[in-house]
């Protein structure tokens, strides 16, 4: 079994929680290359770029500015990423086994890394999937990465079983030929859902708590399979048999 989960876009450059080691990202040199090329651009630039306002411009004009400074060190993956999802995995208290079993079963997505796992020693960027670097012949991100993620994950998934566990959000699919994905893998997709009046509804806060509670439950209990994974329940969301369907685990609060 592998997981999947999506970067978030806040981030920490600092953490106190002590892993068995760092690693190094699969796709380093396509990173750096990745981030030189963001070095070249203002802070007015990166703003327009990336649809952001000018404080945030700023802050990330100097991450990429400082990104090969030796002063700034790599933090792993797990531990950089702040957003909901990543608080609610808590890794915090992770053992070293659990730190060793998220990295031999958990991806991350990065459209500046590619792919990660989470002990990659990575260091802060902001960098969306619809930006195009000429340097790249003027594709975006997401195109610039899908021939050169598809090979490697599918080639990691079969290694850990042939299982998918996707936690990721949607747009992330398109970092890879996801049709291929689903036809060489299992591919299962849970998804958390908001009865309201008689209809499901996603509401997008829960949802990522959600996947990160799941991602969390997943490492801890060590679930390979999707029959295991029936048994996840947080504040009220619980398995529903007559929403599921093939591929599809459906979670209702």
């Amino acid at each position: 079994m592998m997981l999947f989960i999506s970067c978030a876009k806040t981030m920490t450059a600092r953490s106190r929680v002590k892993v068995p080691f760092v690693s190094v990202p699969h796709f380093e040199a396509e990173a750096r290359d990745n981030a030189m090329d963001m070095a070249q651009f203002t802070a007015e630039d990166l703003g327009r770029l990336l649809h952001i306002n000018s404080k945030l411009a700023a802050e990330n004009c100097l991450r990429y500015r400082d990104f090969f400074s030796p002063d700034n060190a790599p933090l792993p993956a797990l531990l950089a990423y702040t957003g909901i999802v990543f608080k609610r995995i808590n890794p915090q208290d992770f053992t070293e086994e659990d730190f060793r079993y998220a990295q031999d079963h958990l991806f991350i997505t990065s459209f500046l890394y590619g792919l990660l796992r989470p002990l990659d020693g990575i260091r802060g960027y902001r960098l969306e999937g619809d930006v195009r670097l000429p340097e790249r012949g003027d594709v975006t991100m997401f195109d610039f990465w899908k021939p050169l993620l598809t090979d490697y994950f599918i080639a990691e998934i079969k290694r850990k079983g042939g299982v998918l566990f996707n936690l990721a959000s949607g747009e992330m699919k398109d970092l890879f030929d996801w049709k291929r994905v689903c036809r060489e893998v299992e591919v299962i997709t849970p998804e958390f859902y908001t009865r309201k009046n008689g209809r499901l509804a996603t509401v997008v806060v829960y949802a990522k708590m959600c996947r990160g509670e799941m991602t969390r439950f997943i490492l801890k209990n060590r679930i390979e399979r999707a029959e295991d994974l029936k048994a996840f329940e947080w504040e009220g969301f619980a398995f529903d048999e007559a929403e599921s369907g093939s591929g599809r685990l459906v979670f209702v609060n």
